[in-house]
């Protein structure tokens, strides 16, 4: 008979499967502290929270049979996952129950912006009949865009189809074939600014995300533009949008985020007669709330039983004696990654990794999660992708995997080399462990280099003239950007060449711009590597 602790209040129905399993014991028990939690756990095989509990590592080394901690909802930032791990514990959460209700949640938003009803409301129940100052839009023969066309960006354009709205989709990992089946015309960001009546985002809050409409974005918009967000803070730079409104750009916008929750009492937001606002309510429905606690509930009675699981954050464990060799590459193998999604743009459609020297006597598939690890997370986040789940996302979003093994490796006892391709493009990072220097990255596309895979980058490609480097230097000299090292890449004299430079801080993207335009140099792009 297996024991389950819920800890957290969670409601009847979410845990009903558990309840009425003939196997499960269930017990109810929220509100302990530390302690308390730590006396008991020792006697469950299985702890189920929300966001409450604080699942620490003492209640870990406590929970002598403990196999899993379920929690009912998407973040497990209360849950100590490297301890969890390091017990071979194993982590699920929910990150599927709550896409309609977001969806809902979106469209409540979008009509409302649209037709004025909170300002409407909030009159007519003050006293004043007025008819004439909200003048609304349809949304049918509206043009929405949609930025990000994941779980929840993809049912929003389900349902303005509906509408007899036109989709613009933007989204990474978007091919032509699958916005076909969606009836969504593909677009980048800048097509969507200049076209759309309407757009809403659904995109992770990463570094490439972070106010990925801003200023810039504003001084091109369509004017009229109704802007919805039900994602993350900060996708959207909040400043910009009100200036845009209050120069007549944006014509209303609706925010169920903030970048700083909640906001201060003088955020702009929240006085604007043009925006509207909730307090981040996007998930928070009846159906919702029980629709996390009724999945992650399944996956505790799976991984109870040892039946297929799904939704796992954290890392099984790997046998000791792989372990050992496979661990010094976990890092270089995860920086490769990003490295490669950072330095390649377009559509992500196939991702070729290859193993060469000792690495390919051995199984490789803990280290290849990392790998993929690295490219997703620029693109999703790295709080949405984790090495257990790395594999499943790339699969969901149609991007093939390519393993290759040789066990001759030219200069290096192991080398990795991963190579991406894109809908615009492809290029080819490869990286080793040298013997008292750690991890380096060896080669970039067909240029060999040696880079140490960390810190602030840029990544520029030139053709090799007399006078570029100094060029280079100077510009960013002027432009309080400081080099700390320089590596440069070439096969030819007077060829094509790559120039790599560590910089002590993050380089503002108008100097980017001013790298691009200078002669003989073809591009120039920021990586930033933790």
């Amino acid at each position: 008979m297996y024991k389950v602790l819920v800890s957290d209040p969670i409601s009847d129905l979410g845990i009903q499967q558990l309840v009425e399993a003939t196997d499960v014991v269930v017990d109810k028990n929220p509100g302990l502290s530390e302690d308390e939690l730590t006396a008991i756990i020792g006697e469950y095989d299985a702890l189920l929270v929300r966001s409450q509990t604080r699942v620490t590592a003492k209640i870990m080394e406590a929970g002598k049979k403990l196999k899993v901690v379920g929690r009912a909802g998407v973040g497990v930032d209360n849950i100590d996952l490297e301890a969890a791990t390091q017990r071979g514990i194993i982590v699920i959460n929910a990150p599927d129950g709550n896409t309609i209700t977001t969806c809902e949640h979106t469209f409540a938003m979008m009509m409302a912006v649209a037709r004025h009803i909170p300002q409407a409301y909030a009159k007519t129940v003050s006293g004043t009949w007025d008819r004439k100052s909200f003048l609304g839009v349809e949304l049918r023969n509206k043009t929405l865009g949609v930025l990000g066309m994941g779980r929840i960006g993809s049912e929003v354009a389900k349902r303005a189809k509906a509408f007899g709205m036109n989709i613009m989709g933007y989204d990474p990992f978007m091919t032509e074939e699958r916005a076909e089946k969606l009836g969504v015309k593909l677009a980048s960001v800048d097509d969507i600014v200049r076209n759309a009546d309407f757009m809403t985002v659904h995109t992770p809050l990463t570094p490439e995300t972070r106010h990925m409409i801003g200023r810039a974005q504003f001084s091109v918009m369509k004017p009229g533009m109704r802007i919805v967000n039900c994602a993350r803070g900060g996708i959207i730079d909040e400043i910009a949008l009100v200036d845009a409104i209050d120069q007549g750009i944006v014509a209303g916008a609706a925010f169920d985020v903030f970048e700083v929750e909640p906001p201060a009492a003088d955020h702009p937001f929240l006085n604007h007669p043009k925006i509207i606002v909730t307090p981040h309510l996007g998930a928070s429905t009846v159906e919702a709330q029980e629709n996390v606690a009724i999945d992650v509930s399944e996956q505790v009675l799976h991984i109870l039983r040892d039946e297929p699981f799904m939704n796992a954050v954290n890392m099984p464990p790997i046998p000791a004696n792989l372990q050992s060799k496979l661990q010094p590459y976990f890092a270089l193998g995860e920086k490769l990654g990003s490295f490669i999604a950072q330095s390649t743009e377009g559509a992500v459609q196939e991702i070729v990794v290859s193993y060469s020297g000792e690495l390919a006597e051995v199984d490789t598939q803990p280290l290849t999660r990392y790998i993929v690890r690295g490219v997703l997370s620029h693109h999703l986040g790295a709080d949405q992708v984790n090495v257990v789940n790395s594999m499943h996302l790339a699969k969901l979003r149609d991007v093939n995997i390519v393993i290759q093994k040789s066990h001759a490796s030219k200069d290096f006892t192991n080398l990795v080399t991963v190579a991406l391709r894109t809908k615009k493009e492809e290029h080819v990072v490869a990286g080793t462990l040298l013997t008292g220097y750690g991890p380096r990255i060896v080669q970039i596309d067909k240029y060999p280099v040696d880079v140490t895979p960390e810190g602030n980058l840029i990544l520029i490609s030139h053709n090799d003239k007399p006078g570029i480097i100094g060029r280079v230097g100077t510009l960013l000299g002027n432009n309080d950007v400081n080099i700390a090292t320089m590596q440069v890449g070439r096969q030819l004299e007077g060829g094509s060449a790559i120039m790599v430079l560590r910089v002590d801080k993050g380089t503002p993207k108008d100097v980017l711009v001013q790298l691009t335009s200078m002669p003989e140099l073809n591009t120039a792009k920021e990586i930033i590597l933790p």
